[in-house]
């Protein structure tokens, strides 16, 4: 029998979540993402945020990592001050997920990067951001749709060759790309909508939701990198 491979997934932390009776400060992810990692072969444990020093312990046991979408970035880890339009901060989030990031770039351990998660692998890289973009989010909690164009010879390109629409979300962006990234798809307004370090190990991010759609072929990327990592 095959072994699935290990999928760290981050999470959010919420002061107050509900469900039946019970109001509480929770631990939280929409099930779309661990339903990805399961349909594309992995199995998927929850990561919420912890102490950065016990990154490096949590990624050497896993055999992926997925940082997920979330709140935006608080832009002093660019060195910006912040937009009016930038929403509060998520400062335990950041704290832990650069710790993850790092950790799973040192240890050589695949890292997918969705929407927030994409933009935090620039941030930790020196890259920065654009803090408001109109167009990627019409609705508020509601995901739209629009082509991305792929770059030829890039991982996700080898992966999703042909122009896809995708499901979006967000009103952030990279700007400038951290050390080592190479942009890999663009939006038809010149948005950077994926990117990638040349490997190994297999890193990429990319700036939609491939956990809102039905394309498997991201995370059967990572999945697939995971397993021939271990």
């Amino acid at each position: 029998m095959t072994v699935r491979p290990l999928i760290g997934v981050s999470t959010y932390l919420e002061a107050g979540a509900r469900w039946g009776v019970w109001e509480l400060e929770a631990a939280l992810l929409p099930a779309g993402y661990p339903r990805l990692v399961q349909r594309a072969g992995g199995l998927a444990a929850m990561l919420p945020p912890d102490a950065p020093e016990h990154a490096a312990a949590t990624v050497a046991r896993l055999d992926g990592l997925v940082v997920a979408g979330g709140p935006d970035v608080e832009p002093v880890h660019y060195g910006a001050a912040p937009d009016p339009r930038t929403g509060p901060p998520a400062r335990a989030r950041d704290t832990w997920e650069l710790a993850l990031i790092e950790a799973a770039l040192s240890a050589g351990v695949p890292l997918l990067g969705i929407c927030r998660g994409m933009q935090l692998l620039n941030v930790a890289l020196g890259g920065t951001l654009v803090q408001h973009i109109d167009g990627h989010a019409e609705v508020p909690g509601v995901f739209g749709r629009h082509p991305v164009k792929p770059v030829p010879g890039t991982v996700y390109g080898d992966l999703a060759p042909e122009e896809t629409s995708v499901p979006t979300y967000h009103h952030q962006a990279v700007d400038r790309l951290g050390e080592g990234l190479l942009a890999s798809a663009y939006a038809p307004d010149g948005t950077v909508e994926a990117v990638e370090l040349p490997g190994p190990p297999w890193v990429l991010g990319v700036q939609w939701h491939p956990e809102m759609g039905t394309d498997l072929r991201v995370m059967r990327g990572l999945v697939a990198a995971a397993v021939n990592a271990g």
